[in-house]
């Protein structure tokens, strides 16, 4: 998701103008920095009760280490891309992810709940930095017929790191302690600005009037629902998400969070295959059927979720919801705002932001109030506007076929 108009193949210092080589190797080294901001704003999710001992606060506290991650983002990725315009790109994107191994390695470290709070706001600025770059970074590598798929490659990283890494995550914390998954993360950074220097091609900056205009962009048909989708979908998944190891725990399923979340992973794995095979032609249906998923799994983890073995169930009818809707919200929003769609892709990234910063606030509340058995709740009654404005866009927004 980028938030700047990169849309024409540019040729970095060094190499041969006529680039007839697809560059894999450096997209998947930008599919590994989205890979790590996506993983860094989760990985708490699956290691809140650990952390909480640590750090000497509540669960709904330390769920509050995601907020703050996100508000970060939030506050910084529309200023940081304009402010950053100009800058070389590889540059920028050493910059940001530096700022990953800084943050990961404090969290790890800290004993004390505030540096840790600071540590993961700074992780939350370092990625609106990156996502100000990413995807156009990737756009800029190749010739505009495969820029398609140049960014699917270097986007994978989101739905990877949630579908895996938070599992691998979870495990790796519950084995050998959460601050060792922070420190794994802080590895991983240090080796991909080694891959980064080596093998990522450098670009210029950008002229200030290729920024992106966002306020007219909300007038373009379209827009204003896939932008509502974004916010109320994300913001229903977080709820569960960033508290689902409190929430099994209250199930007396604490100790398989890592299994459940790898239920959940490799259910969206097979989500992501399948609209990355069909979202061409059948955009709209994999939209409302992905709403439908969610909200089933809410309502029976809502209402018969006392067997394990309906648990499990649950996080395979969540994953197959939820693995392909970044790809169907980020397609959705480029074939809406038309001319406009980096602007429609940077509300998009700040929307999404959001509802993961309210996602965890929201958590919180319903924790201290109701107990986690509220969260599936919360997540059918989201659902519910979702689908019925997935349904009514019908021309604009999610149609049954996308321009692609």
């Amino acid at each position: 998701m980028s938030t700047t108009p990169e849309s024409t193949v540019e040729t970095a210092a060094g190499e041969d103008p006529a680039g007839p080589r697809f560059p894999l190797f450096a997209l998947f080294a930008l599919a590994t920095a989205v890979f790590i901001t996506s993983l860094t704003e989760t990985l708490p999710a699956g290691l809140l009760p650990a952390m909480s001992g640590s750090l000497g606060v509540s669960e709904s506290a330390t769920g509050q280490t995601v907020t703050i991650y996100a508000l970060g983002t939030v506050l910084t990725a529309i200023p940081l891309s304009g402010a950053t315009a100009g800058w070389r790109r590889k540059p920028l994107l050493l910059t940001a992810m530096t700022g990953f191994a800084v943050a990961n390695t404090v969290t790890a470290v800290s004993s004390e709940y505030f540096p840790t709070m600071v540590a993961r706001f700074v992780a939350g600025v370092a990625a609106g930095l990156a996502w100000a770059l990413l995807a156009g970074y990737a756009r800029r590598m190749v010739p505009a017929h495969l820029q398609g798929r140049a960014i699917a490659i270097a986007m994978a990283g989101i739905p990877v790191a949630l579908c895996l890494g938070v599992p691998a995550g979870t495990f790796l914390g519950q084995a050998a302690g959460w601050r060792t998954a922070f420190l794994a993360m802080t590895a991983l950074t240090a080796l991909l600005l080694v891959w980064i220097a080596a093998a990522v091609p450098d670009f210029p900056g950008h002229r200030s009037g290729e920024r992106p205009k966002l306020l007219p962009t909300l007038r373009v048909p379209g827009v204003v629902p896939v932008l509502f989708v974004t916010l109320v979908f994300v913001l229903a998944h977080t709820i569960l998400y960033a508290y689902i190891a409190t929430f099994l725990a209250g199930l007396g399923m604490g100790g398989s969070t890592d299994l459940v979340l790898l239920a959940f992973g490799i259910a969206s794995i097979a989500s992501i295959w399948l609209v990355g095979a069909q979202i061409h032609r059948r955009l709209r249906l994999l939209t409302i059927v992905s709403s439908l998923l969610v909200a089933a799994a809410a309502l029976l983890l809502a209402t018969i979720a006392h067997d394990p073995v309906l648990i499990y169930a649950s996080a395979v009818l969540w994953g197959l919801g939820w693995g392909g809707v970044p790809t169907l919200l980020q397609t959705a929003a480029g074939e809406a705002g038309g001319e406009s769609a980096d602007a429609a892709q940077a509300m998009l990234v700040t929307l999404w932001n959001v509802a993961m910063a309210a996602g965890g606030v929201v958590g919180g509340v319903l924790l201290g109030l109701a107990g986690s058995g509220s969260f599936p709740w919360a997540v059918l009654l989201l659902m519910l506007p979702v689908i019925v404005v997935v349904v009514a866009a019908r021309r604009h927004g999610f149609p049954a076929e996308t321009q692609g």
